[in-house]
């Protein structure tokens, strides 16, 4: 097929908008830069005063903390960790043994100093993860890793093979060493590698992908290096992996096709791919002898209806071979949704929300997949379950247990199945348990619903002084996401804790703080994110307006004392929030935002969000878009005379807003946020600010410090508007 031939046919919008702001779309110009600058300038000398650097300096302290806990990936006999703290703002890629890392002390082996690497190269590198090369033999240590560096804190990475043994890199031709780009690289042994990646012309997909992945092997060059796989220029993107499991060992190719629909192949010994026989908008899991697969919408098959969501089971050379027997492990209600799962050596692990708190079930595969529930959770909390390693031939079966709520911090415990329910069976050990970084004693956690347009029932999470008066006068900080079927579970509010929720208004009123589980998430499954999907996206903004008129109603706050935040997705929330509801609220922070949804598709990596909010070059779509297009909802929302700068006809005036972004993202990209301050500068409205730094890709966060500034910069402008 020619690549021609791939691409779409994109009609002409009869009316197109008209942009006055494109200049901004040229990330690196010095027109743009010099407009970034200025306001940068401007928002760092009205706001990083005295009680901004108190407030960076705090949660500094607190990212950078020694106390935390050091997170651990299992690799044959050592236990892998990636640390920052205040002498390593870069980090430390590092590993111990299982007896140091229960120690009062641990022992830790330095295998990259990030830092150290930084200033020998003069390059500003941010540590991306590590694969490590399984080795051939199972007793045999681990020898080789591909190490992935971003230069800028964005998503493109350069990959380097790195010597366990060595501690050093090894260095071209010897071994492999890719350049800067979005990379997906996996071993093939030790001497190749699965590689999707730029090419040239015409390897990238539409949202800047790769569709093309090659196997490059040591001493090659990745121009020569033969194709193994490709998806149509108008998908998301191609992959390859491979299950290394010893015993099962095979190659899977994923063609995602977009968001949320994908293909999945695994590759045959004469070198073709045999599709896997399984709804595209299915998550597919083949793990030993077994097929896991978890539909997105309900999947009718010979007559019986698997809902979605469920996890069901089968064998997976019988299904290959044409029969479709399979177990039902899971299955969704009104309150409960999968989360994710996990294999030990004999068990499987289900992670499960029930109106958004956490529950574990175990699920035994030689008892005919009979399912219990184990009870290591607690009420409004987050408790998240996963092997150890299920191919280690004494501990299998040992599984981590780590534990979190909004004022409890986090704890990290190591349990094992083997004999699970019996008298001899005993509970998880205590491994790890992080500090408290503010007194909790003080608040409380509690759970409310509101009531959103269409009678849902949205859950929020707030945090609030314990005897709070309900009279309207209390400064709230409300946090949204609502999309991409990502859930706002329970965790520990260590920097908003030591920050925020000290903060105190003239009046002795301290802060709240409160998460909405918004449609367009994952806390009730799939139905949860369907239900705010392309022309139903509206319904994730009024079920956070319905959150905010809650606060309100039970005399939790008011206008003029509430504050809302959300970045990326979340950002688009909060340029909803602006253009649509700004009576609500009277501040709002918007993070690496999308808000010009008319571009979008034409900006970074936005054409892989197509399945999310649909695409604008397609006019039936376009209108309902323009509904959500925040960018464009300044005009039709706030250019009448009702709002204004300050007060308009009705009493009411848009919310103080401030955006923030990275010059470096290179997933959704500086632009939006750009033309959305300029655009609002413009038409009057003032208490507009912006803030981009140049580093930090879409996290925002190159180091703790850049994170620490970003978060004490947003606190400081809310506060300015709510708390005083």
């Amino acid at each position: 097929m020619t690549d021609s031939a791939l691409q779409p046919t994109q009609p002409t919008l009869a009316n197109e908008p008209h942009d006055s702001y494109l200049w901004l779309e040229e990330i690196h110009s010095e027109r743009a830069m010099t407009w970034v600058k200025e306001q940068n300038a401007q928002t760092e000398a009205a706001f990083q005063d005295a009680e901004f650097e108190a407030t960076a300096a705090t949660i500094l302290s607190v990212l950078d903390s020694d106390d935390k806990i050091p997170g651990v990936t299992k690799r044959g006999s050592y236990y892998y960790n990636f640390w920052r703290d205040a002498q390593h703002p870069r980090g430390l890629w590092r590993r111990t043994t299982w007896d140091s890392y229960v120690a009062e002390t641990t022992e830790w082996e330095i295998l990259l100093d990030v830092d150290a690497l930084a200033a020998a190269e003069n390059q500003a590198w941010v540590f991306s993860g590590a694969t490590l090369l399984k080795p051939e033999l199972a007793d045999a240590p681990y020898e080789r890793a591909l190490v992935k560096l971003s230069p800028d804190g964005g998503d493109a990475v350069t990959v380097r093979e790195f010597s366990l043994t060595t501690l050093s890199f090894v260095p071209a031709p010897e071994g492999f060493e890719l350049p800067v780009a979005k990379t997906s690289v996996t071993w093939d042994g030790p001497d190749a590698l699965f590689v999707a990646s730029d090419f040239g012309p015409d390897s990238l997909t539409k949202s800047g992908y790769a569709r093309s992945v090659r196997r490059l092997v040591r001493g090659g060059s990745l121009a020569d290096a033969p194709e193994v796989f490709s998806v149509p220029v108008d998908h998301v993107l191609a992959a390859v992996g491979k299950d290394t499991t010893r015993g099962f060992e095979r190659v899977f190719a994923t063609d995602a096709v977009d968001f949320f629909t994908s293909r999945t192949h695994i590759l045959q010994p004469d070198g073709s791919w045999e599709l896997i026989d399984v709804p595209e908008d299915a998550s597919v899991d083949v793990h030993r002898s077994w097929l896991l697969v978890s539909p997105r919408l309900d999947w009718e098959l010979e007559g019986r209806t698997i809902l979605a969501g469920s996890l069901v089971v089968a064998d997976w050379e019988a299904w290959r071979s044409g029969s479709r027997e399979l177990t039902v492990i899971f299955e969704p209600d009104d309150a409960a949704s999968l989360e994710g799962w996990s294999f030990t050596k004999d068990f499987l692990l289900l992670n499960i929300l029930r109106d958004v708190s956490s529950r574990i079930l175990l699920v035994d595969p030689a008892a005919g997949w009979e399912t219990r529930e184990l009870d290591l959770g607690a009420p409004l909390s987050s408790t998240s379950v996963g092997a150890v390693d299920d191919e280690d031939p004494e501990h299998g079966n040992d599984f981590w247990l780590t534990t979190t709520g909004h004022l409890t911090p986090t704890t990290l415990l190591r349990g094992s199945l083997d004999g699970m329910g019996s008298a001899e069976s005993e509970p998880p050990a205590l491994i790890k348990q992080a500090p408290s970084f503010f007194d909790a004693s003080e608040f409380e956690a509690t759970q409310h619903f509101a009531v959103s347009a269409d009678g849902i029932r949205v859950p929020y999470f707030q945090i609030s002084p314990k005897n709070m008066p309900l009279d309207g006068d209390n400064p709230v900080l409300m946090n949204g996401y609502g999309g991409f079927m990502i859930s706002l579970s329970p965790s520990y509010l260590g920097s908003i804790g030591a920050t925020w929720l000290q903060r105190e208004t003239p009046a002795g009123r301290k802060a709240s703080y409160v998460v909405a589980n918004i449609r367009g998430g994952g806390e009730y499954g799939p139905r949860w994110h369907s239900a705010a999907l392309k022309e139903k996206r509206h319904r994730a903004y009024e079920d956070f307006a319905a959150v905010a008129q809650d606060l309100i109603s039970r005399g939790v706050t008011r206008r003029e004392r509430l504050a809302a935040s959300g970045g990326s997705n979340g950002g688009l929330l909060m340029g909803n929030m602006i253009t649509t509801y700004p009576e609500l609220f009277g501040a709002i922070s918007c993070g690496v935002p999308l808000l010009d949804m008319r571009r979008y598709t034409k900006l970074s990596a936005g054409h892989s969000w197509v399945a999310e909010y649909g695409d604008p070059d397609l006019p039936e779509e376009w209108e309902f878009i323009k509904t959500f297009s925040a960018y464009h909802l300044l005009d039709t929302n706030l250019g009448s005379n009702e709002y204004s700068a300050t007060e308009g006809s009705a009493g009411r005036r848009a919310p103080a807003s401030y955006f923030w972004t990275a010059t470096s993202d290179d997933r959704v990209g500086p632009v939006q946020a750009r033309k959305m301050a300029a655009k609002m500068r413009d038409m009057g409205f003032a208490d507009i600010w912006f803030h981009e730094d140049l580093d930090g890709g879409h996290s925002g966060a190159s180091d703790n410090r850049q994170a620490s500034q970003n978060s004490a910069r947003s606190q400081s402008i809310l506060w300015r508007y709510v708390g005083r």
